[in-house]
């Protein structure tokens, strides 16, 4: 799919007369970097803008948190934006932080290892930026939950705002908190907020 991203306005939906294999979808966004792209359930292929200075702060920080405590605990194993899911509905999507039970990843071929992971994780975090729609983005979040996530948090770094979303409950809204828990998957857990909010 050869498409001139310079010519369009980011982010912007683009639909493919076919839609694009898992390599195609590869090639689109190696040639495209540093855009995030996913492919929704449509076909369609959401292109974004890169994160900008702060946006790309929290993220860091909050895969590094993730990952130190992965580490420690030792069930599962940490994944940035970079990564790619094949949900059941058809799209490949990408948290900004993702943890998946090692068992899960243990069961896959080597194959399968270099190529997008062929389930949801078991808990994510997405992160609010400014080019985003915060509906949107709630709506993705509850396609998350839909297709297999056990837990996952919205942040909204400028309402100040945590969003906890798990399946066949509503999501719980924490306002401005100093930490968020863990609970699920992740027990112990914890997120202090103070650099996401800064």
């Amino acid at each position: 799919m050869q498409v001139a991203l310079q010519n369009v306005a980011l982010p912007a939906r683009l639909r493919p007369p076919v839609p694009l294999s898992d390599e195609e979808l590869i090639a689109f966004s190696e040639a495209n970097k540093p855009c995030k792209v996913e492919r929704l359930a449509t076909g369609e292929i959401l292109v974004m803008t890169p994160s900008g200075y702060k946006n790309n702060l929290r993220e860091a920080y909050v895969v590094h948190e993730l990952f130190a405590w992965a580490e420690t605990d030792g069930r599962g194993e940490v994944f940035s934006s970079n990564a790619g899911f094949n949900l059941p509905d058809g799209s490949t999507l990408s948290p900004d932080a993702g943890w998946v039970e090692s068992s899960r990843v243990a069961a896959l071929s080597e194959d399968e290892r270099e190529r997008f992971l062929p389930f949801a994780p078991d808990f994510l975090i997405e992160i609010l930026s400014p080019s985003d729609s915060l509906p949107e983005l709630d709506a993705k979040m509850e396609q998350w939950i839909a297709n297999g996530v056990r837990l996952a948090w919205r942040i909204d770094p400028f309402g100040g705002t945590v969003a906890v979303y798990e399946p066949e409950a509503a999501p719980v809204m924490l306002d401005r908190p100093d930490v968020v828990e863990g609970s699920g998957p992740i027990p112990g857990f914890r997120l202090r907020m103070a650099r996401v909010w800064n």
